[in-house]
């Protein structure tokens, strides 16, 4: 695909590296000459330094002639305008970041009318995936796929688990709640495992489980089933407004720390059942004093994340049993997964993938062509994992293909695949080698990041189903 992306900041920069690795064929746009000049010494991409919302900057970038156009510069209005042009120009599709409250509650609107393919808010994005996990504060990550349906869970393996010590093969009496294990993280070192794969004190494990059985296996395994009942916020931008929301209607008592008092006043007016304070949430007399010892989890979002950090490796060394961290710095997450910290949340992250799956869904591998989104057969549902070293990957099984009604054991499957779930009629099914995909089925793949996979006939070998 030739895609336009607008803007090379942190989010513009990870999606050109992202869609570079996929060998798409992108050109980039920025207002400083500075910064396209570094990106072309890493990256080889096309450039054009100017206004991303004019009409001569996007056809010198070739705007008219291209399948996507993605709008990620700091100003909403821009973004909207950008694409606004794009498609008066002739672009198949555009995607937006929209961050300002205001356009989110108008988004359906605003996508309906200016021909949006595609509009994400990154901080509520943020909200949504912090909220799940603290539904289940025992899980790192939690991602769904076919509907709700199949859950995709993470955790650390305690030396006291059950599991370690274990072969793969010996482990459904443990498990006992139809789930699988797809992934394992062992001190960086991503593993697609089989059967005879044996289990360790701190391994990172990610399982794929039917999500109606999610309590069941946190009680077979002796997780901890605590339910979340108060949460502390530390910095109160507009993520924290989100959460704070989606936790009081949940009945989840919620105190945000906010170190501006004009801030403070207009999350008091935002938020009336939520308890404001004005103060600097990085003070240890502050937290002592507002019960830090006492609180269900700590949620850490100020815009430094440094300030994050430390308030949240201080929680965790304080006894509090869930922390979340909003990192910025995307580089680091995989080297602060392993630091002792409990959960981290990227909202750039969050958007980068959510534009990968969308890019996914339209532009099917090796041949190059370009399909309507959602399209049967190509990717529906698209999560990094195990801090990016993987994926998982949720497909609808098309009503044509060599491989239906085939035994799974009898598929020739390309490395590091794995058939995770299968979903046929609302029940979720652990394949086994007898087990075959049907027409309308939704499965889930796992394999790792080194694969591009946008069909589903992607995770065959090349030959093998003709």
């Amino acid at each position: 695909m030739k895609i336009v992306i607008v803007g090379d900041g942190k989010v513009g920069y990870l999606l050109t590296q992202l869609l570079c690795k996929e060998e798409h064929e992108v050109v980039v746009i920025d207002n400083d000459a500075e910064v396209l000049a570094e990106l072309q010494k890493t990256l080889d991409v096309a450039i054009v330094q100017g206004n991303g919302a004019t009409v001569d900057v996007q056809r010198e970038a070739g705007v008219q002639d291209s399948d996507l156009l993605i709008a990620a510069t700091s100003g909403d209005e821009i973004n909207l305008l950008c694409c606004v042009v794009a498609k008066l120009l002739g672009c198949k599709h555009t995607v937006v970041r929209v961050r300002n409250p205001e356009y989110d509650q108008q988004i359906d609107f605003l996508r309906k009318n200016l021909g949006l393919s595609l509009a994400i808010n990154p901080e509520k994005a943020a909200a949504r995936e912090i909220f799940r996990l603290l539904q289940f504060p025992s899980f790192l990550k939690r991602d769904s796929f076919a509907g709700g349906r199949v859950e995709l869970v993470e955790w650390k393996l305690p030396p006291t688990s059950a599991l370690v010590g274990k072969k793969l093969g010996e482990i459904s009496d443990t498990l006992r709640a139809n789930a699988l294990i797809c992934a394992v993280d062992r001190e960086g070192v991503i593993t697609i495992p089989d059967g005879s794969f044996v289990l360790e004190p701190g391994d990172r494990v990610t399982v794929s489980a039917d999500s109606a059985k999610l309590v069941n296996l946190i009680h077979n395994l002796k997780l901890d089933a605590r339910p979340v009942k108060n949460v502390m916020i530390i910095g109160g931008g507009r993520i924290a407004v989100y959460l704070a929301a989606m936790l009081t209607n949940s009945k989840v008592d919620v105190t945000i720390i906010e170190q501006d008092a004009q801030r403070c006043e207009q999350l008091s007016a935002y938020l009336p059942e939520v308890t404001i304070l004005h103060g600097n949430g990085t003070q240890q007399d502050l937290l002592f004093a507002e019960g830090i010892r006492e609180t269900d989890a700590v949620v850490t979002l100020t815009g430094m994340d440094e300030e994050n950090l430390i308030v949240s490796m201080f929680a965790n060394s304080m006894g509090v049993p869930k922390t979340i961290t909003k990192i910025n710095r995307i580089e680091y997450v995989g080297v602060l997964n392993h630091a002792g910290l409990d959960t981290l949340v990227s909202p750039k992250m969050l958007v980068a993938d959510e534009i990968m799956r969308y890019v996914r869904a339209v532009y099917e591998t090796g041949t190059g062509s370009v399909h309507k989104a959602g399209q049967t057969g190509t990717v529906e549902t698209l999560y990094r994992i195990v801090n990016g070293k993987a994926e998982a990957l949720g497909f609808t099984v098309p009503q044509e293909g060599k491989y239906l009604g085939v035994p799974l054991s009898e598929l020739h499957f390309r490395s590091n695949i794995l058939l995770a779930s299968i979903i046929r009629a609302g029940k979720v099914i652990v394949p086994k080698g007898a087990d075959v995909m049907q027409p309308g089925d939704s499965v889930v793949v796992i394999t790792t990041s080194d694969h591009a996979i946008a069909s589903i006939t992607d995770i065959f070998l090349p030959g093998s189903l003709i």
